[in-house]
C-alpha cells in the first residue's frame, strides 16, 4: 500500500518545554492532525456515518522514536504513509523531517494503528467492524 500524504507545521512556543524542545506529546498530536488532513483530502473523516450507523477509528497502538530535537520556530514536514489496511484496522507510519545545518534530516519516526469500530450512541460502546468499502476504496486511490 503506497498512499502517502505530507503536511508542514511550525513549532510554536507553546509546544515546547523548558529546554526549548518540542514536548513529546505534540508529536502524537501532529501525527493525528496529519491523519485527519489526509482523510479530509480524500473526502473521509475519523468520525463518519453510513447506512449501518456511526463508525470511527480509535487508536489501538501508537509509538514515536525521537532522533533529533524539534525547537521553537522549526518548520517540520510530517509525512504519513499508509503501511497496511487489514479487514478491521489501518496502520500508518509517520516521518518528521526538518532542515538542520542546510541538510534535510529525519527528526522522528512514528507509527499508529487505528481500529474501525461502530459506536452505539445509547450505551457508548464500540464494536470492531469491517472497514467500509467506500473508506477502503478512497484510501487505496490516494
Amino acid at each position: 500500500m503506497a498512499s502517502e500524504y505530507t503536511i508542514s507545521r511550525r513549532v510554536e512556543f507553546s509546544e515546547t518545554d523548558l529546554a526549548g524542545i518540542m514536548h513529546f506529546t505534540n508529536y502524537y498530536r501532529w501525527m493525528e492532525i496529519c491523519e485527519h488532513e489526509f482523510l479530509r483530502s480524500v473526502g473521509l473523516s475519523v468520525d463518519m456515518e453510513d447506512e449501518n450507523g456511526r463508525f470511527g477509528w480509535p487508536r489501538v497502538k501508537a509509538s514515536c522514536r525521537f532522533k533529533r530535537p524539534l525547537r521553537f520556530e522549526d518548520i517540520v514536514e510530517i509525512k504519513l504513509i499508509v503501511t497496511e489496511m487489514r479487514d478491521r484496522s489501518i496502520s500508518y507510519a509517520f516521518q518528521f523531517w526538518k532542515e538542520e545545518n542546510g541538510e534535510r534530516v529525519k527528526a522522528a519516526v512514528g507509527e499508529a494503528v487505528a481500529a474501525c469500530v461502530s459506536f452505539e450512541q445509547s450505551t457508548g460502546t464500540m464494536t470492531p467492524i469491517m472497514i467500509p468499502e467506500v473508506f477502503r476504496a478512497k484510501v487505496e486511490q490516494a
